[in-house]
């Protein structure tokens, strides 16, 4: 498989233009994608700052920073922490808001190409519900409903530990978000993410994404003190994706049981073409990639690459053809 992270971008033009090329097109709740590689939420800014990095047109989605209804500074303090195999960050939804999203930044995302994904994220129900109606009316592609962010003090993962507290904002939000699909981003911190998947299914959520980070922190030995003023920050990167890929294998398997059928996207330390088609196959309908994009801006046209180079050697036709649940 080495090979496969060499291909460059003028290979994959090449290979979609051809008649026989694998279709990796995904749609996720109605919204299709070109192929099922995305850009995480705060890994990507608004495109614009990897636009003279990569040709951005050729991701099947991004998922822009976490959105709330007023801006946001942020946290204070260190924000990004590498630690081993990992990174701990502790941004703290730093954002212009969502007026100011729909205005100055959307535009630009729209021209780009790719599907975009708001990611919703508020301290209390009725900023999420109020951040979903301006939301709706505009030209997102779809909102991905933020309740797990691990670093914020209020709100964020608080709404994602319990089911009931889960359902009830998912339900809210379902209500006035009439225009675009609502995919749910969970929580690993969870005590029980299935029972919290479940009620958001059961809520109206149309997909799941999953999942964030792993609440985390680290202590700085030569001051004696937590390396972060939040104290708590959120660990992703390699170290979790062998937990998130189990995570999304059982969850597929509670998903089908219950007979309704939505798509998972997988997220968790995705660094190259393996770690997306282990997702794909344990029942992910599409991926996100993050922290694999800093040290490497690279990484999601690799993927694509790769994912298209092993249907090609595998004589599969359609990207649902990877996945090996239909097969136990």
């Amino acid at each position: 498989m080495s090979e496969i992270m060499n291909q460059t971008q003028e290979n994959i033009r090449h290979d979609q233009s051809s008649d026989n090329s694998p279709n990796l097109s995904v749609n996720i709740a109605g919204v299709k994608l070109r192929n099922p590689v995305i850009a995480a939420s705060g890994t990507f800014g608004s495109g614009s700052e990897y636009a003279d990095i990569m040709d951005v047109s050729l991701l099947g989605g991004i998922c822009t920073k976490g959105l709330t209804l007023s801006g946001r500074p942020g946290n204070t303090g260190v924000r990004i922490w590498e630690t081993h195999s990992g990174l701990l960050n502790s941004i703290g939804l730093e954002n212009s808001g969502i007026p100011a999203f729909i205005e100055k930044q959307l535009p630009y995302l729209r021209h780009l190409g790719p599907a975009v994904i708001a990611n919703l994220s508020g301290a209390e129900s009725n900023e999420y519900v109020k951040g979903a109606v301006l939301l709706n009316e505009s030209s997102i592609d779809m909102i991905e409903l933020n309740i797990s962010c691990p670093n914020v003090k209020v709100g964020g993962m608080a709404f994602g530990l319990d089911p009931g507290t889960a359902a009830a904002l998912v339900s809210a939000v379902r209500r006035v978000c009439r225009h675009k699909p609502l995919m749910v981003k969970l929580s690993p911190n969870a005590p029980s993410i299935s029972a919290v998947a479940q009620a958001c299914i059961n809520a109206g959520a149309d997909a799941l994404s999953l999942i964030n980070t792993f609440k985390a922190m680290a202590i700085d030995v030569v001051n004696r003190k937590p390396v972060f003023d939040n104290i708590s920050a959120g660990l992703s990167g390699p170290a979790v994706k062998p937990i998130a890929l189990n995570i999304v294998w059982e969850l597929f398997e509670k998903v089908k049981e219950s007979k309704t059928g939505i798509p998972i996207v997988g997220i968790g330390g995705i660094s190259g073409p393996e770690d997306a088609l282990e997702f794909l196959m344990a029942g992910s309908s599409a991926v996100q990639v993050g922290s694999a994009t800093f040290s490497n801006p690279h990484t999601m046209i690799e993927i694509i690459d790769g994912i298209k180079k092993y249907m090609t050697a595998n004589k599969m036709q359609n990207i649902g053809d990877i996945s090996i649940r239909n097969k136990w």
